[in-house]
This record gives structure tokens, sequence and C-alpha cells, in this order.
């Protein structure tokens, strides 16, 4: 079945929760090392006792479509209707991140019925489009270290590691194997990328 991608207009979609939730029985483990005059970071493949599910219920503030603090945002996404009620089924939300010129990509979901059929590669793909577009220098977007699914989609995608925040979520991010990865895409072409 072919799915179109449509707006999702903020009036509408605002406060919407983004069902992400995922098990997995690996995470990267961070190590650091430092010295007087230098830092040594590895980042190793583990995998977890028993599996970890994480799912939307277990936060404070679930991920949702237009938080007050992506004032720019813009979201898109597959939706059906069903008894008269649209179900959102994939989306994609993208804010401009002004000062640095780059494009943000605030939320990625794709339901389980959808996987493993090119829709988290559309959606990417759009935010590419629009990023050029826009003519920002670079995407960036975040997710957890245990989360290795989406890992390794973003860099199926042409994504690479640019940082990592060991204390974003909790003051025990390290402890939960739950620490905030950031992950860029150039689009600058001096970078010898587009």
């Amino acid at each position: 079945m072919d799915y179109e991608i449509v707006f999702l207009p903020k009036e509408e979609w605002k406060g919407t929760v983004v069902p992400i939730r995922y098990t997995t029985e690996e995470y990267f483990d961070l190590e650091t090392v430092t010295q007087r005059d230098s830092f040594k970071v590895e980042m190793v493949k583990k995998k977890f006792e028993t599996p970890v599910t994480h799912t939307p219920e277990e936060y404070d503030f679930p991920d949702s479509l237009y938080q007050p603090h992506w004032e720019n945002a813009e979201a898109y996404g597959i939706v059906t209707e069903e008894e008269g009620e649209k179900k959102l089924l994939a989306c994609i939300e993208i804010c401009p991140e002004g000062w640095s010129n780059r494009l943000m990509v605030t939320e990625l979901w794709v339901s389980d019925q959808l996987h493993r059929q090119g829709i988290g590669t559309k959606l990417m793909d759009l935010a590419k489009e629009k990023a050029k577009l826009k003519g920002n220098r670079a995407i960036i977007l975040e997710t957890q270290s245990c989360n290795v699914r989406a890992i390794a989609f973003y860099l199926s995608q042409g994504f690479e590691l640019i940082g990592f925040d060991s204390c974003c979520y909790t003051n025990r991010d390290i402890e939960r194997h739950e620490i905030r990865f950031d992950f860029g895409y150039f689009l600058d072409k001096r970078s010898g990328r587009w």
C-alpha cells in the first residue's frame, strides 16, 4: 500500500502524544577517562541482562507534537480515518534552529504496523528536502543510547554521531544506559556532502 505523507496543522495536532515505544536488548555503554590534558570517550555496544522497554507512560512529559518550546515547528505524517476519527500512523516534526542554521528533527515515529515499509526513510527524505529548500547547513536530532534500532536507522540515513549528554534526562542516565546521543547530517556543500 502506498501511504501519503501530509502536513499536520498545528491547530489540529498540537499536544498529540507521539506513542514512541520500543524494547531493546542492547545499549551503548559510555566510558570516559579524564586526564589533565585530555578526555577519552568510548561507547561500546553491550547487552542488557533482560530486555528493557520504554513507553510514553513512564515519562512525566511524553513526546507530543507542537510543544511550546518548538516555536516554529512543522509536522508531517501519515493519517488514517477510522469511524470518523483520525489516527496517526507515522510522523516527523522539524523545527528550524535559526542561530545555527540547522534543522532539528524533534520527533520521528513510525507505528509497528508500518515498520519495514520504507516510511521512516520517506519521512527523513522529507526533512532533508525541507532543509535543502530552507538553505540549512545541517539536520540534527537526538536519541537514547539504548535505542539501538533508531541509531542504526540514523546511521543508514547518513547521520553521524556529533555529541552526547550524560545527564540530559536524569542524573542517572549513565546508570540507566539511557544517554542522549546527538546525530547530525551535513548539507553544507563546503563539507563535501550533499
